[in-house]
């Protein structure tokens, strides 16, 4: 299947055509500008035909008066294209970093699984850059460089038609030339975005796993992988560069063929056989530099573009994923939730014809504490991300207070969802905001309540800052079971009625767990709550224990009950015992 491109016209239609009476404004401002630069090369035929060889000193006046005037009005319009197209390039690009990083928070966790967040801050920041191209500078070059390229042409066929005809014929090798280079260029620039987001993506990862990478002494390998990496950016680069030096070249000899070779030629013939003028052969040189240069310009508008377009590929690419959910099928708000939930004979897998979960069918009521045991890889993190919504079922459906999840608005239930997860992520910045993440707006009191409640306390009270303490990247700053509490008064303040606990205790020494268990009983009461542990001594007074082995439900019932049957629950809590 071929790659669908962003084309011109298509750009034209989204970005530019939007905001047409700006654009509008930019053009008039174009015109008057690129009018204005042709007067000084005009009024050479005035100084060298008339005024020099008349020696009127009042017309040199009213001439210079002029041209110094039309400079102004240059200089003017400059500044105002800056304000009025530059900025509102510069305002597009913000917005656009914003819808797609809107758009990448909508797709699905198997999107984030499956791709790297380096390569992803590269794509949200850097793909639409170019956009700049085409609504700000480069349009201001393409549009300026096109009116005084026609303008000169019109000029200069009215001074000498046949030596304007002459200087077309290297020009129109140049155009050819030109447009075969974009040809080549454009994947390259597609290609070189890839890479780039590649390369950006490993080096996050390493910098984000340098204790690892230090512990195992793995500096030179990791460096290894980022020189290979960087190399195949060289390498891109270079074809990229050879294209553009190629035209480039080529631009110096044809355009100097075109303004040495005619004029100093042609030109000279026709002064020495009185067929130009002084005058006109000057106003024809600034005329005929004044279309080259832009011409020369627009080549490298060209290459921007063919960039910028190459970027924007890449992001319509991404804005055409699917989302998370399609609200139209989603159309069950939940106002409130009490909290029943009921898997029915649920089957999911993570790559097609290879299940991980089969036939799962349970019920767990409001308010009551489902805790899933087994060993590692049995299932147990995938029915609890299905429980969150994370993933969805391949058959089967789940039931929230009886509505198919499948029916029901993400936000309305997501809202009422509170998750601690093993491997906690905690934002760099304070403690306090940390905890106020899932409610910015909540209350001195509330926020107190889930401190203590967590017995986040127990250790902030010690810090000099206390809750102001800032944490480092990913709360490197602190302990794992600091972290962990923190994580968990972040769940408390949320209020949630669906509670998520994925290995909730794992990271505790005993005197934090102990504490945390007691605030985890807080935290359950009255809520739903899945609760995956591997110290099954955490899960005793669970309402329901199910033993997950294979991706099927092995064993059901309370912890007392599950003792008394003397099966895989039973080997599990007394091995455990032991040890």
């Amino acid at each position: 299947m071929a790659e669908k491109k962003v084309s011109i016209l298509s750009a034209f239609k989204t970005i530019i055509w939007p905001r047409r009476n700006l654009v509008f404004i930019g053009l008039l401002l174009i015109v008057i500008s690129k009018a204005a630069s042709f007067v000084a090369p005009m009024s050479l035929k005035y100084l060298m035909d008339d005024i020099v060889p008349n020696e009127n000193i009042s017309f040199l006046k009213t001439l210079v008066g002029i041209v110094v005037i039309a400079f102004l009005v240059q200089a003017i319009t400059s500044f105002l294209l800056t304000k009025v197209l530059s900025i509102q390039a510069q305002y597009l690009i913000s917005e656009l970093r914003a819808q797609v990083q809107k758009k990448v928070l909508s797709l699905p966790i198997s999107f984030f699984d499956n791709t790297k967040s380096g390569s992803l801050v590269s794509r949200i920041m850097s793909d639409v850059e170019g956009v700049r191209n085409l609504i700000g500078t480069g349009l201001v070059q393409l549009v300026g460089g096109t009116i005084t390229a026609i303008v000169s042409i019109i000029l200069l066929v009215k001074i000498s038609p046949e030596m304007t005809l002459m200087a077309f014929i290297p020009l129109i090798l140049f155009a050819v030339i030109s447009l075969k280079a974009f040809k080549i260029i454009r994947p390259v620039f597609r290609e070189r975005g890839k890479i780039n987001a590649e390369v950006k993506g490993r080096l996050t990862e390493t910098l984000g796993g340098v204790r690892v990478i230090k512990g195992f002494n793995a500096e030179d390998q990791e460096s290894k992988v980022f020189e290979e990496g960087v190399d195949r950016l060289y390498q891109n680069v270079k074809k990229s560069l050879t294209a553009t030096a190629f035209m480039t070249s080529s631009s110096i000899f044809l355009l100097g063929l075109a303004t040495t070779g005619i004029m100093m030629g042609y030109g000279g013939y026709l002064l020495i056989i009185k067929e130009l003028t002084t005058g006109e052969y000057f106003e024809f040189t600034f005329l005929l530099a004044l279309m080259v240069a832009p011409i020369v310009q627009m080549s490298n508008v060209g290459s921007q573009l063919t960039e910028a377009l190459a970027g924007l590929d890449r992001t319509e690419e991404l804005m055409n994923m699917t989302p998370e959910a399609d609200e139209k099928d989603r159309t069950i708000v939940l106002d409130t939730i009490k909290g029943d939930m009921a898997f029915n004979n649920v089957s999911f897998a993570y790559e097609e014809d290879k299940e991980v979960l089969h036939n799962i069918d349970f019920e767990v009521k409001s308010g009551s504490v489902v805790a899933l045991v087994g060993s590692s890889g049995s299932g147990k993190s995938t029915i609890a991300g299905l429980a969150a919504t994370f993933l969805n079922p391949q058959s089967g459906n789940i039931t929230i207070d009886g509505q198919d999840m499948s029916k029901v608005n993400l936000n309305s239930f997501r809202k009422n969802l509170g998750v601690v997860l093993q491997d906690e992520f905690l934002f760099e910045g304070t403690i306090r905001a940390n905890i106020l993440f899932p409610r910015p707006d909540a209350s001195e009191e509330e926020l107190q309540r889930a401190v203590n409640a967590a017995y986040v306390n127990e250790f902030t009270d010690r810090f000099e800052k206390g809750l102001e303490t800032l944490i480092g990247e990913r709360g490197v700053k602190l302990s794992g079971g600091q972290r962990q509490r923190i994580a968990i008064a972040r769940a408390i303040l949320a209020d949630p009625k669906i509670l998520i606990l994925d290995e909730a205790t794992s990271n505790l020494d005993t005197e934090s767990e102990t504490l945390i268990q007691k605030s985890l009983a807080t935290l359950t009461e009255g809520r739903t709550t899945f609760v995956i542990a591997h110290r099954l001594s955490t899960i005793r007074k669970a309402d329901q224990i199910l033993v997950i082995e294979n991706g099927r439900i092995a064993e059901q019932g309370t912890h007392d009950d599950l003792i008394a049957k003397e099966g895989r629950y039973y080997n599990l809590f007394t091995y455990q015992a032991r040890i």
